[in-house]
């Protein structure tokens, strides 16, 4: 009998795998699909030579894991490329603002009558960043709080919703930009905590930037997976675990999926019909003959660079595709230029480019247009650049990753409470009503991302539970 069977080879489940072994016990992962990865994958999607990322690309909270930096990945090939810039936010006008590793060129950005405000904002957090996410990324019943100050204080700056703190600053500079860093996790900005998200996110750029890792987002899982068997675990892949009957047997099954595929495989039932999925994504992969030629020159530099006239169009991007059936006109976009920090991802001259906007859980439209109009209003002439491109709604999403139910590539929705309390309200969120069946997916706390931290805190509860029973 194995100690621990893990369902699902994405970064959480797989990240639960290592950390179960590494306390000396036997783990096996059994995954769907014929590679690891989950949300972290790298596929040719357009044309030879063009490597792209289906879901995640850029990893703030990846490099900032308090997992992943316990582990030596690097040994295993896991490389981070930095462009000059995290993170640009251009304007109609020509400019842009910036998150900068540098919390003084951020705030510059923002123009004077926000440049002080930004750095009060920030200050109390800066150089206590390490700590901070340790304990913004596990629970009181996972681990204790190392510095309580400085979380205590982040929680009264976090809890409110994004649209008071945005209240802060005067100009729509910095307001356009904090907005958009909030829409990463697909949250309404009006939303309970979202304010923590946009901190989160800001802190990351300035800890450690808002790397890509080297030849894609697959050598993340690659590594993780490598770790797992030099440590004696096994991973097998095209395996469809569609009943608990259909795994060996185990003293614990943990699922990197979906509640919904959990209760169905695990026969639980009615368990978790109260936990909401949210607005699905229109994701296109691009082949370019060369570099976005954005009008503003910071997004030229920047890894990854937000799409939004100003504040308004971004919060009215994120209600239609949240709160209507219809997708918005004018998309709210977040893209990534893997190539310009690692070139290895096309041939000699060439670019690949990322790009999403939001739309409506299952919505079955195709926003192409949308999305280039909204581009070439900031990059005019992009158009001309196509070489090829690769487009996924809702339905084609959820085909390729059994985790993102219409479309929802946060593993639910991250608004009101079920953006902190996921999958239920309750201080062990990794249990079940099976008590050897446990959930590690993005839809336990801390969310979305590739950091590896839900898989990390579901396994302690598991090493808790095997400890008491043996």
């Amino acid at each position: 009998m194995l100690d621990v069977v893990v369902v699902g080879a994405g970064p959480n489940g797989l990240t639960a795998a290592v950390e179960l072994a590494r306390r000396g016990l036997s783990a096996a992962v059994f995954e769907a699909r014929g590679t690891v990865g989950g949300g972290a994958r790298t596929e040719e999607l357009t044309l030879p030579g063009f490597r792209h990322d289906p879901c995640s690309a850029a990893h703030p909270l990846g490099v900032t894991s308090p997992v992943f930096r316990t582990m030596p990945l690097d040994r295993y090939g896991l490389q981070w490329r930095h462009a000059e810039l995290p993170m640009a936010h251009p304007f109609p006008d020509g400019t842009a603002a910036v998150l900068s590793r540098s919390v003084a060129e951020t705030a510059a950005s923002f123009g004077p009558r926000d440049e002080g405000t930004y750095r009060r904002l920030v200050a109390p957090f800066t150089d206590r960043t390490d700590a901070l996410f340790k304990d913004f990324m596990s629970l009181p019943s996972t681990a204790l709080p190392r510095d309580p100050a400085t979380l205590a204080r982040f929680g009264l700056a976090g809890l409110p919703p994004s649209t008071w703190l945005m209240r802060r600053f005067r100009d729509e500079r910095a307001k356009a930009l904090f907005a958009g860093l909030v829409a990463h996790v697909i949250a309404p900005l009006n939303g309970f905590a979202t304010s923590a998200v946009g901190l989160v996110f800001a802190l990351a750029a300035h800890a450690a930037g808002w790397p890509v890792a080297r030849g894609g987002s697959q050598s993340i899982s690659d590594a993780l997976a490598a770790y797992l068997k030099d440590l004696g675990g096994t991973v097998h892949t095209d395996y469809e675990v569609k009943r608990l009957d259909d795994l060996p047997p185990a003293r614990a099954y943990v699922f990197d999926t979906s509640p919904t595929a959990l209760a169905r495989i695990a026969g639980l039932g009615r368990s978790y019909d109260g936990y909401r999925y949210g607005a699905g994504v229109f994701k296109i992969d691009y082949a370019l003959d060369g570099p976005v030629p954005w009008t503003a020159e910071a997004p030229r530099r920047a890894g990854t660079v937000q799409v939004a006239a100003d504040s308004r169009e971004v919060g009215t991007a994120l209600y239609a595709a949240s709160r209507t059936s219809r997708a918005p006109e004018a998309p709210f976009l977040i893209t990534v230029q893997p190539t310009l920090a690692d070139p290895s991802r096309a041939p000699e001259g060439k670019h690949t480019f990322w790009v999403y906007g939001h739309v409506p859980n299952g919505w079955q439209g195709d926003l192409t247009d949308a999305i280039e109009r909204q581009l070439e209003r900031f990059a005019p002439g992009f158009r001309d650049l196509v070489l090829a491109r690769a487009a996924a709604g809702p339905p084609q999403l959820a085909e390729r990753n059994a985790n993102y139910i219409g479309g929802d590539i946060a593993c639910g929705a991250a608004d009101g409470l079920q953006l902190l309390l996921r999958p239920k309200i309750s201080l062990f969120p990794y249990g079940t009503p099976h008590p050897a069946v446990f959930l590690c997916s993005s839809a336990t706390p801390p969310g979305p991302g590739v950091h590896g931290m839900s898989g990390h805190n579901a396994a302690k509860a598991v090493w808790r539970r095997l400890r008491r029973t043996s």
